[in-house]
């Protein structure tokens, strides 16, 4: 993958990261475990699919992982993929 389709893709999922945790814990927490996959497109207008997940850390009613992967349908494991834990106290 080169670099500007790289960015691309970061850019992306460091958006569907910061809407998916701006949803709170308190908002997550009733229906984690979940995830989704959808496409959609990224900042550069390459169409894209989108993979979000709610999972406990280390215990059910703990802190909640946030993983989203971002990738091009055909290049899976090129994808994008960051992670970020939302605590009890980041209601």
């Amino acid at each position: 993958m080169n670099a500007a389709v790289h960015d691309d893709l970061e850019a992306a999922a460091r958006e569907e990261l910061t809407q998916a945790c701006d949803l709170g814990w308190r908002a997550l927490a009733p229906c984690t475990p979940w995830g989704d996959t959808f496409e959609g497109f990224s900042p550069q207008g390459r169409p894209v699919c989108f993979e979000r997940n709610y999972m406990w850390e280390d215990a059910p009613g703990g802190d909640i992982r946030v993983e989203v992967h971002v990738y091009e349908a055909r290049a899976f494991e090129s994808g994008v993929r960051l992670v970020q834990t939302l605590t009890q106290n980041q209601s």
